[in-house]
């Protein structure tokens, strides 16, 4: 009989914690040193505020056995210590932290919030031995051990600390003893603990080495502009292994963030996030922080220190909350304030930043209205007259002419250039939104999509004696395309070599696929397509033949009609081809039969020599 009444806890199994924490939540077993150094600055920072004239220490002794035993690794802090409550509360507790009850009000001063990270040591020993005197206690010295099966003993100690502080006692696991290699603590301690404002000692035998630095290096004073960004630029070589074009100091108040932001000497994939070197309260929380600057600012890789952002239960990056949001929007608005300088003061440099990382520079014009002024004029842009600013655009066209896809710009491209037209290729990420933008934000500013459609506008009349020679081609021509839908003209236009053009605007185009989605589908779908095609608007696709082709000219000229339709047909076939337009069945069925045609044409004349299908008196020559 199950009893309601009675309340049950839960069982945790210190093994299959200690095996989540190693396998699922921390990134490797060396961050056990990065724990102990966190708990040590919390520590110290705690007795700060008791004792505010305290500086504080961290000491790290490497012993080793003259058995060949496996080393042990003595970490030493002259912080707060621990009472015996707070041991059995604290260090035997999963979940809690004796940081927990004073995290709202100095939110600030500590690093860990989790109550777990001690643990992290078992991913390295068997058993820990915490030695521990309270300033805040009765003075007494006491041990804390605690075993990888979960259970622990409390005493008070027989060698007492002469004054408050903690020691932890670590003896490597066979398994682990590569982690407590001299080399490898060295570099452990100072990849975490660099930046920390107090000293970390290593002791080595009779030797003893300092490992942090000086602080940060931006916060550190230098004698010139070009001296700090010297030192700046050399300090991201050394973190990043990159030479770097540039640095940009960054700041927030929100989560009281500084650092610094290093540009990148070629441009990332657009997709890519930046990994970023982030510190939290001068410990390194981690060296693949994605969430930290705006999507856009992938041009950049940065260092900085938060001291008020909250960490994530790995401590491996930043918990997503309106703080960071804030952060983030700062951070974001120091590097936007970065690239108007370089618009205000040096051009050039602004110019040669977009070659590289064209689209952030794209992506925050779009989101900012004031740097859009700013840089919109020095944006490339590919047309059908070769590659130009928008500003050099604008000078030379009243009009900006544009179209949104790549194959819109390779159906009008050559023709357009041929004709003196400068059009747009605003296929690229982001182009068609910025020149959407510009009359928006530029006074006065034109800004029209352009089509194949448009094309023929421009285009040169015949004169009456042409339109009378190619009549009986105008005429064929619309009685062979009028199943397709497609209406016929005959100009004059460049390059000579294109004997036509299809043309059509977006809404033909859709029409297009429409038709083709209807032939490929069953009795219903077809029906619904022919109530959207009804529906469509837009003008009328067209068939343009080009009267400065030879072979227009020639055809113009042919007295055989089933040879002039058969032509029609091909060159129908062809333009839809160049176009980038994809054939429907009737089409296919039209090339095949065309091709056909024509071979049997050929193979009538003997396959000799030159035949236009047939003798011709007058016409174009």
């Amino acid at each position: 009989m199950v009893d309601p009444s009675v309340d049950h806890r839960f069982q945790v199994s210190l093994r299959g914690v200690i095996d989540l924490l190693s396998h699922h939540l921390y990134s490797s077993p060396g961050v056990y040193l990065r724990e102990l150094l966190q708990n040590a600055t919390d520590a110290i920072r705690a007795r700060q505020h008791l004792e505010p004239s305290h500086t504080g220490t961290v000491r790290l002794e490497l012993v080793e056995k003259q058995d060949g035993g496996p080393p042990t690794l003595v970490f030493s802090d002259d912080g707060v210590g621990l009472t015996e409550e707070e041991i059995h509360r604290f260090l035997a507790t999963i979940g809690e932290s004796s940081k927990r009850e004073a995290l709202e009000a100095r939110r600030k001063d500590f690093i860990g919030q989790f109550g777990i990270g001690l643990l992290s040591c078992f991913m390295v020993c068997d058993e820990l031995l915490l030695v521990t005197r309270s300033a805040r206690g009765d003075g007494r010295t006491l041990e804390w051990r605690g075993r990888h099966d979960g259970t622990y003993a409390v005493q008070e100690s027989a060698h007492p600390l002469d004054k408050p502080g903690t020691q932890v006692f670590l003896v490597a696991r066979a398994d682990m003893a590569e982690w407590f290699a001299v080399e490898r603590v060295r570099q452990l301690a100072r990849h975490y603990g660099g930046l920390l404002p107090f000293p970390i000692h290593l002791s080595v035998g009779a030797e003893v080495e300092r490992l942090d630095a000086d602080g940060p290096p931006w916060r550190r004073e230098y004698a010139s502009a070009a001296e700090r960004r010297k030192a700046l630029l050399d300090y991201g070589r050394e973190v990043f292994e990159t030479d770097f074009i540039d640095c940009i100091p960054l700041r927030s108040q929100a989560g009281d963030v500084d650092g610094v932001a290093f540009v990148l000497p070629a441009s990332p994939h657009f997709n890519a996030k930046q990994k970023h070197r982030v510190y939290l309260k001068h410990m390194l929380l981690s060296e693949s922080a994605e969430n930290l600057l705006p999507d856009w600012a992938f041009f950049v890789k940065c260092v900085v220190n938060a001291n008020a952002l909250r960490p994530t239960a790995s401590r491996e990056s930043f918990y997503e909350d309106d703080s960071l949001a804030q952060a983030r929007v700062a951070l974001g608005q120091g590097l936007r304030k970065y690239l108007m300088d370089l618009a205000h003061e040096d051009p050039r440099a602004l110019q040669r930043l977009i070659g590289l990382h064209g689209l952030s520079v794209k992506a925050l014009a779009l989101d900012d209205d004031d740097f859009y002024r700013l840089v919109i004029g020095w944006l490339p842009f590919e047309t059908s007259l070769g590659v130009t600013t928008l500003s050099e655009y604008r000078r030379a066209y009243p009009v900006v002419r544009y179209t949104s896809t790549l194959d819109g710009f390779r159906q009008v491209a050559r023709v357009a250039g041929a004709q003196g037209l400068c059009i747009i290729n605003a296929a690229y990420t982001h182009d068609a939104a910025l020149l959407e933008k510009l009359p928006h934000v530029i006074q006065d500013a034109q800004v029209e999509p352009f089509s194949s459609s448009d094309l023929p506008q421009s285009f040169e009349e015949l004169t009456m004696d042409e339109r009378d020679a190619v009549f009986p081609l105008l005429r064929t021509a619309e009685q062979v395309l009028a199943p397709f839908h497609c209406g016929v003209a005959v100009k004059k236009f460049f390059p000579a070599e294109v004997p036509t053009l299809y043309s059509s605007d977006e809404e033909g185009s859709f029409r297009r696929d429409a038709e083709r989605a209807r032939d490929e589908s069953d009795d219903l779908y077809a029906s619904v397509l022919e109530g959207v095609m009804a529906a469509a608007g837009g003008e009328p696709v067209q068939l343009c033949f080009n009267l400065h082709n030879p072979v227009v000219r020639r055809l113009a000229a042919v007295s055989d009609r089933n040879m002039m339709k058969l032509s029609v047909e091909m060159l129908y076939v062809q333009a839809l081809l160049l176009g980038q337009h994809p054939l429907n069945a009737q089409e296919m069925t039209l090339l095949n039969q065309g091709l056909l045609g024509l071979i049997s044409a050929q193979l009538g004349t003997g396959g000799g020599g030159e035949s236009d299908g047939g003798g011709s008196s007058g016409g174009l020559h």
